[in-house]
């Protein structure tokens, strides 16, 4: 059976879906600014030191 919704609520149903979206892409935009802030940021040299030693082989440590 088909059921007839008025077209007020499907406009609303529209309009609430729609909003939904802005806020997703509104979302996307900021993660992507905070995700390029944090690659952007150098790395602390107390990490580049254990990348180092980790890097050596096992007798040079």
């Amino acid at each position: 059976m088909i059921e007839h919704v008025p077209m007020e609520d499907h406009r609303k149903g529209a309009a609430a879906l729609d909003e939904a979206r802005l806020r997703q892409q509104a979302i996307g935009v900021k993660l992507r600014q905070m995700f390029d802030e944090v690659v952007n940021e150098p790395v602390p040299d107390e990490f580049l030191d254990i990348l180092r030693k980790a890097e050596k082989p096992t007798g040079e440590r």
